[in-house]
């Protein structure tokens, strides 16, 4: 048996929300931007590697993320009284590691969702959810789930970690364009953590409610405007900002020229701009290419919502 599966790119926190809101992203061009795993039987598991961020990899395949969920996986077959067998993977990497791009977990979502596949599904989504929770803690050192949720389910998801629930799809503005830009500076996720402050204040608590109550009623009403206006990191920005070099820049121009929002993807470097309209879209997304990309590994692009997230593209 053969199989070849993809896990889209994320935004997590999508600057409001932060561990509760992600965004899977769909380049416009059609191009993948995310991770693909094949998978196939073997005498013994083997793991191979592939694609442009191949050599960020460890060399030992037994430190790699991939071998983890095979592992992870393969012990839970054996508490649902399945057994596991040996298979063969190849990771493709695409996305570069500590983009803020959710790079660990789209390896996590393609090893896992292609894994249960594998084994004829013996896992529900929420099943596969929670094991992809405990995977991202082992990169990051903490349970969350604005990444992987989003790459696993598509579209825009809001994490609610219920038991029979940890997380759901939200509406999706479907005018709305991501610009995606990663500027080539790798940032620590635990790092990009540990310069937050472990307390917030009672103003900011309730201004972080407020705005994702109203962000949250707004999608549901399809009032994209009111969504748009609500899209500012309280939490996070005024301390990561200090990481990423030229945000302040980028953010001036990009909100100058027609974004109703603008913000760090995840822990960063990629920053990301939300537009109506298209050709605002492309004029920041060519200054972003220009001016905040800083070395030959950057890249920019316009995206929508991956509304599919993770799926076989080969079998």
């Amino acid at each position: 048996m053969y199989l070849k599966v993809y896990a889209p790119a994320s935004v997590g926190n999508v600057s409001l929300g932060f561990d509760m809101l992600g965004a899977a992203l769909l380049p416009i061009d059609g191009s993948y931007l995310g991770d693909e795993i094949e998978i196939q039987d073997s005498e013994s598991y083997a793991l191979d590697y592939a694609g442009r961020f191949q050599h960020v990899l460890p060399s030992d395949i037994s430190d790699n993320i991939v071998t983890h969920c095979y592992m992870h996986f393969s012990e839970c077959l054996k508490s649902r009284g399945l057994t596991p067998r040996p298979v063969h993977m190849t990771l493709h990497k695409h996305l570069p590691i500590g983009s803020g791009l959710g790079s660990s977990a789209s390896s996590i979502v393609a090893a896992l969702f292609g894994l249960n596949t594998f084994f004829d599904s013996p896992f529900n989504k929420n099943d596969l959810l929670k094991m992809m929770g405990v995977m991202e803690g082992q990169i990051s050192g903490s349970v969350h789930y604005d990444n992987v949720a989003p790459s696993y389910l598509g579209g825009l998801t809001l994490i609610s970690e219920l038991e029979h629930e940890v997380a759901r799809k939200l509406p999706s503005i479907d005018t709305w364009y991501w610009v995606a830009c990663y500027s080539g500076v790798h940032v620590s996720t635990s790092a990009a953590r540990k310069i937050l402050p472990q307390e917030v204040s009672l103003q900011t608590t309730i201004q972080f409610g407020r705005q994702l109550a109203i962000f949250v009623d707004a999608l549901h009403r399809q009032d994209a405007h009111t969504a748009q206006t609500v899209i500012q990191d309280v939490i996070a920005e005024p301390y990561r900002k200090s990481l990423l070099p030229r945000f302040d820049d980028a953010k001036a121009f990009a909100l100058e020229n027609g974004a109703g929002a603008f913000g760090i993807s995840g822990s960063g470097p990629t920053v990301f701009a939300l537009c109506d309209d298209l050709s605002q879209a492309k004029i920041i997304n060519d200054w972003l290419a220009q001016h905040y990309i800083q070395n030959d590994a950057g890249f920019s692009h316009i995206c929508q919502l991956d509304l599919e997230g993770s799926r076989i593209v080969k079998e």
